[in-house]
């Protein structure tokens, strides 16, 4: 398993379209004005075999657009991106979940879209309900679910067929406890294998276990780069580094 991540110039682009009147003698008309603001701009990054890396920074600031950009599900609007390596990506706690189909039919969807066959899917059924520890709910439609066993489910699928790349997106802050070991261990199992981790979110404490390696993003850049304790340190204190400007808004 080897796995890379590589970005050169990466820019993300929003365009809002905004009405205004405009009111002449004779009628008032109504006018669309397309207005752009980035989310992304001119950054670059290398993430290589073993990495765990975590994203950091106040909300709004770009970590989830980036995410979503590495996950293939964002297109960039400038620069290059290559990512190497099987995903297994979380993007939100129900990641995809249908509310009217049970836990084992859902984990059979969730699997199959992670690329496995829909033969192998189903026999990794035991495992997941094991793995996800819903017991007899895993019987039961998503829709009776809380937010930590959507993402207890959702985790388990996208994780059980050997993933080589794990992204995550605040979704591991709705665990409880015992489900962050499984977490921290299946993160330690990708990395031991050459694969790669990275991680965005608010909650210090899990992520610094997950990821020695930490980047500051602020204003869709990244403005540090380091272990993961110096950046925290650095982006809590009152010598936080200045990113450089990028005008409109982060995600």
């Amino acid at each position: 398993m080897t796995a890379s991540i590589s970005v050169r110039g990466l820019g993300v682009r929003f365009l809002f379209d905004s009405q205004r009147d405009l009111v002449t003698p004779m009628r008032a008309k109504l006018a669309l004005r397309t207005s752009e603001a980035w989310g992304l701009r001119d950054l670059s990054l290398d993430i290589g075999p073993g990495e765990g890396v975590a994203l950091i920074g106040a909300t709004g600031s770009g970590k989830t657009t980036l995410l979503r950009v590495l996950a293939g599900v964002l297109p960039a609007d400038e620069g290059e991106i290559r990512v190497e390596g099987r995903p297994g990506s979380m993007l939100s706690i129900d990641a995809g979940l249908l509310p009217t189909l049970t836990g084992r039919e859902n984990a059979v969807l969730l699997t199959v879209l992670g690329g496995a066959s829909r033969a192998r899917a189903k026999r990794q059924l035991d495992a997941i309900r094991e793995r996800s520890g819903l017991g007899d709910s895993f019987e039961l439609p998503a829709s009776s679910y809380s937010q930590g066993m959507c993402a207890r489910l959702a985790f388990t699928a996208a994780t059980e067929c050997d993933p080589e790349l794990i992204l995550l997106d605040e979704v591991h802050e709705a665990f409880d406890h015992a489900f962050r070991e499984v977490l921290e261990a299946t993160a330690q199992q990708v990395l031991a294998g050459g694969g790669i981790v990275v991680a965005a979110g608010h909650d210090h404490e899990i992520l610094s276990r997950l990821c020695p390696r930490a980047l500051l993003i602020s204003n869709g850049q990244i403005a540090d780069d380091g272990p993961f304790e110096q950046v925290r340190q650095g982006y809590l204190g009152e010598d936080s580094p200045e990113p450089r400007h990028v005008e409109g808004i982060a995600r």
